[in-house]
């Protein structure tokens, strides 16, 4: 039984276990491959008077040196199902990309653009993972989950999740408190429409007129490749969490400010009648920061502006300072506070962490 004080390993160091690299150990740490398993987890930390970190891909967390003092629950459920033609079930352990092949091998829309992102199936509700025009709340049909507060699994229909750009309440207001079993994506059947102008241009340049969801796939991938998101186990640039920094959402007035201060015209995203959304790549470029900035063992990628590497060695401490010193030259310079993507663990009111977190 998972939960056990057998099978409850201690002292497991986290930094393997992260795509960053950085990081130190659990105090406790267990695997469950059922859901009477994570039950069973909550349990036992439970009685143990300990914190519990859930633990999925490892893809976009920054995992502090002194490493987590509660329980570390790794999920390793596995199972992916076609409930029916365009309903896929996913298991939280099952890994992310696997799942988006299989959508396009059946020929489904809907998720082909979130190619290539690391990680597992549960974590994605909660970053409400998003790329190349494409959020995978706009496909979740529900998701089942242990209710930590009321001790029992839960299903929650889309609407009950609250997503929005990059979040969910799973990462909100009730972080913590869910822990994710499977998730179920209602897709379709039809034509693939590319919304990106990156994915746009790639197929262009190689003359797809009407791209299907496996052209769009392939052309994500290259794409990702290219900006050194996609693991590759030797090449540098893909230690990272992805891209480290949100793009800002502003006001539309912000644009004119912004453009004025960079000398040329701020490439945006409407998102509506109010507010449009700058590139932080763009941002970060412009203040100063050039691809392969390297601030000791922590640098930004060569070949994204997003993207923080762990050229060998590195340590969450180095990661916290390059990141705020970046945050800093945007905000200073153009009055923008990028805020991150990583789920930052085990660091107990650190005054990096607190600034970096902050909106404004």
């Amino acid at each position: 039984m998972p939960s056990s004080e057998a099978a409850i390993q201690h002292d497991v160091g986290l930094s393997p276990l992260s795509t960053l690299g950085v990081g130190g150990a659990a105090r406790a740490f267990v695997r469950a491959e059922t859901r009477s398993d994570v039950m069973a987890a909550h349990t036992w930390a439970a009685g143990h008077r300990m914190d519990m970190f859930v633990l999925g891909g490892g893809s976009n967390l920054v995992i502090a040196d002194e490493g987590f003092s509660g329980l570390v629950l790794q999920i390793g459920l596995r199972g992916t199902t076609f409930v029916d033609s365009t309903l896929i079930r996913a298991s939280a352990g099952d890994v992310w990309d696997d799942v988006v092949a299989a959508a396009v091998a059946g020929g489904l829309t809907g998720i082909e653009c979130l190619s290539g992102i690391p990680g597992s199936v549960g974590g994605t509700p909660i970053q409400n993972v998003g790329a190349y025009g494409q959020e995978v709340g706009e496909t979740i049909e529900e998701v089942t989950a242990f209710d930590r507060i009321d001790g029992r699994m839960a299903t929650l229909p889309r609407d009950a999740c609250e997503f929005s750009y990059r979040m969910s309440r799973f990462k909100s207001r009730d972080a913590g408190r869910f822990i994710v079993c499977d998730v179920s994506f209602r897709l379709q059947h039809g034509v693939a429409t590319p919304k990106y102008p990156d994915v746009i241009r790639y197929l262009d340049e190689r003359r797809i007129v009407s791209p299907d969801v496996g052209d769009l796939r392939q052309a994500v991938l290259a794409i990702r490749r290219r900006k050194g998101m996609v693991l590759d186990p030797i090449d540098t640039d893909t230690r990272s969490v992805g891209s480290f920094f949100m793009n800002p959402v502003v006001p539309v007035e912000a644009q004119e400010r912004v453009s004025s201060i960079a000398g040329g015209p701020a490439p945006v995203f409407v998102v509506d009648a109010a507010r449009v959304k700058l590139p932080a790549a763009w941002l970060i470029e412009r203040a100063g920061f050039r691809k392969g900035f390297a601030d000791g063992a922590v640098a930004i990628s060569t070949k994204h502006p997003l993207a923080l590497v762990n050229r060998g060695g590195a340590t969450a401490r180095d990661v916290l300072r390059l990141a705020r010193r970046i945050k800093e030259q945007v905000a200073d310079r153009f009055g923008v506070w990028l805020v991150p993507e990583p789920i930052f663990v085990g660091f107990n009111h650190h005054p990096d962490v607190e600034y970096l977190l902050r909106a404004a």
